[in-house]
């Protein structure tokens, strides 16, 4: 008696020191998570390494006291609490650092509190817990991004399935609950993984050294020198458009940039080795973590010959104010020898519907053949006048607006950028207005800067999949292919042989126009410095074929505000009329049955007519 007396005596002590350790380590939990996404200072290094010691502390006690803890009353979700806890600090990491083994750290952990059932036991009891529940509901949608983020389809469709299930499984154990917010977030899941499954055998979004790197253009890229190299360094994304498609805090559109933005490693997704289970719930994995806190896993799943992936802040929803903040604190800690890209994809006014553009759409595909002449004509590659751009008429729509109230405070002007160009900029503007952008261009403080805009107009042989796909001009320049099949009206989920072909084809194309630009002797001095840089040269490539595509289909807009621009302008050989584009785009057409709906140059034509 006196014995369990004893064991008793000492399981409570345990799991007092345990409580306490808990109570510490949440909160240097708190000051991490209310640190800002791009934080990179000393407060921040300083409070992670705090809060990562103390949950590695946290961590090994109750792995080394487990039966002693929960004799003494420690409940299983409590451990998946502490896991999932541990997780999140990676993923921020992650979010900071754009370092994938943070990302894979934080896969171990929230695969380890599914596969381990933390949470069922407490779901299973008699009076169920309702803040335990919304626990486990926002645990799933973190685990959610992050296996989306590591291209597991397989594991992304089952947790879509298992969240789906205890949104309904909620209901009924909660009646007198409204889970209506979870109901529209499974909503939003099944939208965002309809659109991201838009094609079943695309290949991941990020650089692929055995697809990107073109074999008969990687001469002609070791050989190329510009007076000055710039490196993509840091990326700022951000999107903001009315019903747009999105996961929690994660718009389809930032999420298929930040994916373009990232290594892909040899093979075709991150394989993680698979974990045995154990009695006690502890790890026993062969990944290098062993469920210890520390930043081992990396060693056996990442290419070691893989530069370093860009840092990149994805702001949801920001204020102008705050979006100009962030900016000015990148620009701050620019290298001298890097360049900071930023992607803006929103809307032109706050007033914009799904109706209005599908209307806009009707009316463009309608355009006669005559007004596609004309439109060719006045779409050359001179440069703009800024007295062109902004006039009377137009001064109404110089703005993407990035919040759905219709006040001045959500609109972000071409002037609010400018004092940002004293450092090198990219900028990607997505939007209907994003060709009263082109006033940046001669106003910089002291950066020429770098511009690709949109096309006003969505385009396709039809309204279906425009406003379910994300935008069109960030489609192209992350999956041109799926892009072009969306255009035409084809689905991308046809026979392996008939995709490869086409993506061999594209790949000719792209190699071909990378040769012609790094061998141009017109080539301006603001591409030129940043060609070297893998990912934003496939950015510019992509362009350059989105353009020509939009150029030459028969149902775009009628005014060459209607095409993508870039600014300063590309070398005239790539250009839409020249014949190294169009002959490639009207092999694609051809080989897809579609090349009834483009123009192409009548010598094109005949070219291949004579062959």
């Amino acid at each position: 008696m006196a014995e369990e007396d004893d064991r008793g005596a000492v399981a409570s002590d345990d799991l007092a020191q345990f409580r306490s350790l808990v109570h510490a380590a949440d909160r240097k939990f708190a000051r991490v998570r209310d640190l800002p996404p791009w934080a990179r200072g000393p407060l921040h290094v300083l409070h992670c390494r705090k809060a990562f010691k103390a949950y590695t502390r946290l961590w090994q006690f109750q792995q080394q006291r487990r039966r002693e803890l929960l004799a003494g009353g420690l409940r299983r979700w409590e451990i998946g609490d502490i896991a999932s806890r541990i997780g999140q600090l990676y993923y921020g990491q992650y979010q900071r650092t754009s370092e994938v083994r943070f990302l894979l750290e934080a896969y171990v952990f929230y695969e380890a509190i599914v596969s381990r059932g933390y949470f069922e036991a407490a779901r299973a009891a008699s009076a169920p817990d309702l803040n335990l529940r919304y626990k486990e509901l926002r645990f799933y949608v973190r685990f959610l991004i992050v296996a989306l983020l590591l291209n597991r389809t397989d594991e992304v469709r089952q947790l879509a399935d298992r969240f789906r299930a205890l949104v309904e499984e909620s209901k009924a154990a909660f009646p007198a609950t409204n889970f209506k917010e979870w109901k529209q977030v499974a909503q939003e899941i099944s939208r965002f993984l309809k659109a991201d499954a838009s094609s079943k055998i695309s290949r991941p979004l990020r650089y692929n050294v055995m697809f990107d790197a073109h074999p008969s253009s990687v001469p002609h890229i070791a050989r190329f020198h510009a007076n000055r190299v710039l490196r993509l360094q840091d990326a700022l994304l951000t999107s903001y458009c009315r019903n747009e498609i999105k996961l929690a805090e994660l718009t389809l559109d930032t999420f298929r940039m930040l994916q373009c933005l990232e290594w892909e490693p040899s093979g075709s997704s991150y394989q993680l080795p698979k974990k045995e289970s154990c009695e006690n719930g502890a790890f026993s994995d062969q990944s290098g973590t062993s469920g210890l806190i520390d930043i081992n896993l990396a060693a056996d799943l990442m290419d070691p010959d893989l530069p370093p992936n860009p840092r990149k802040a994805v702001i949801y929803h920001p204020s102008v104010s705050h979006l100009l903040a962030v900016t000015a604190t990148i620009c701050e800690e620019l290298s001298s020898d890097s360049i900071l890209l930023v992607y803006i994809s929103a809307s032109g006014k706050t007033d914009c519907s799904v109706a209005s553009q599908k209307d806009f759409h009707g009316k463009s595909s309608n355009s006669s053949k005559a007004n596609h002449a004309s439109r060719k004509k006045d779409s050359s590659l001179s440069q703009p006048a800024a007295d062109d751009t902004l006039n009377s008429n137009t001064n109404l729509r110089s703005y993407v607006c990035l919040g759905s109230q219709g006040t001045g405070g959500s609109n972000l002007y071409p002037e609010d950028l400018i004092p940002f160009t004293r450092k090198p900029l990219f900028l990607i503007i997505d939007g209907e207005n994003s060709q009263s952008f082109k006033t940046i261009h001669g106003a910089e403080r002291g950066e020429t800067s770098a511009l690709l805009l949109s096309h006003e107009k969505l385009l396709s042989v039809s309204d279906t999949g425009l406003t379910s796909s994300g935008s069109q001009f960030t489609y192209f320049l992350t999956a041109p292919l799926q892009a072009f099949y969306q255009l035409v009206g084809l689905s991308s989920d046809v026979e392996d042989d008939a995709y490869s072909n086409a993506e061999s084809l594209l790949s000719s194309a792209l190699a071909e126009w990378e040769v012609a630009l790094c061998t141009s002797y017109s080539l301006d001095q603001v591409w030129a410095q940043v060609l070297s840089d893998p990912f934003l040269r496939r950015l510019i490539l992509r362009f350059i074929f989105c353009r020509a595509v939009i150029s030459l289909f028969c149902s775009s807009g009628d005014s060459a505000g209607h095409l993508p621009e870039c600014l300063p302008n590309l070398p005239e050989s790539l250009s839409p009329e020249s014949a190294v584009t169009q002959i490639y785009i009207h092999h694609l057409a051809e080989r897809l049955g579609v090349s009834n709906l483009f123009q192409f140059r009548d010598s094109i034509r005949d070219s291949l007519l004579s062959r």
